[in-house]
């Protein structure tokens, strides 16, 4: 265990268990750490208050369409899910987004066979009281330095509904490209273009702050096998 591990398991048994629990990304407004459970409450009323126009779905799966108390219990099972499956092989870290140390959203970082492609995966959503103020494009740019500058990404995709310009626009403010489309079934019986896009680390257009990262040494060997300590 290294000295920056065993300090936070210290502080956070948790974090000696789960070291994931242990990263912090910080920017000028924001805090980002791995869900938590006693994030749920707030992660929960953050999607209940609404994400998007109930007339659009934004999502390739429209999860958001379900009844009050499905959301409910199925927002807390998802987070579950997702910390179960964490491998080497494949993983999904689902970043609660804090502003002034409330849950506004969710900034997520995935990847499969990742010391093959170095590339990475997002999503994300706010809540929409905290939409159009620059929130979206700050979380996404702290996961971006993130992977590029601590896990070695040399790429990173996303996607986006090609009507959805809010979403597009924070990638093209961060240099992604288009890079083709696809069609994807956005509600049952509905037909949405999907917008992919690919950012190549070189393109990465940095913002002028620097994310604070606390916690990366002790997560390399659950998302990066045979990392060196």
């Amino acid at each position: 265990m290294t000295g920056e591990s065993a300090a936070g398991a210290a502080a956070d048994p948790l974090v000696g268990i789960w070291p994931l629990f242990g990263l912090v990304l910080t920017t000028p407004r924001l805090v980002l750490t791995p869900v938590r459970d006693e994030h749920l409450p707030e992660l929960i009323d953050a999607v209940l208050a609404g994400i998007h126009d109930p007339g659009e779905m934004p999502f390739s799966v429209p999860w958001t369409d379900a009844p009050r108390e499905v959301l409910i219990t199925e927002t807390a099972k998802h987070q579950w899910r997702l910390r179960a499956g964490v491998s080497t092989d494949a993983w999904a870290i689902n970043f609660a987004v804090l502003h002034d140390g409330r849950v506004i959203g969710v900034q997520d970082l995935t990847a499969h066979s990742f010391p093959l492609l170095r590339r990475v995966g997002s999503g994300s959503w706010l809540t929409r009281s905290a939409q159009g103020l620059g929130l979206g494009t700050e979380m996404r740019a702290a996961v971006l330095q993130f992977a590029f500058d601590h896990l070695g990404a040399t790429s990173a995709v996303s996607e986006a509904a090609a009507w959805n310009g809010a979403s597009l626009g924070v990638s093209t403010r961060l240099g992604y490209a288009l890079n083709g489309t696809t069609l994807v079934e956005a509600r049952c019986g509905e037909v949405d273009v999907q917008q992919n896009l690919l950012l190549a680390r070189e393109d990465f257009v940095r913002p002028g702050w620097v994310a604070g990262v606390q916690g990366v040494e002790a997560v390399l060997d659950l998302l990066i096998p045979g990392t060196p300590d």
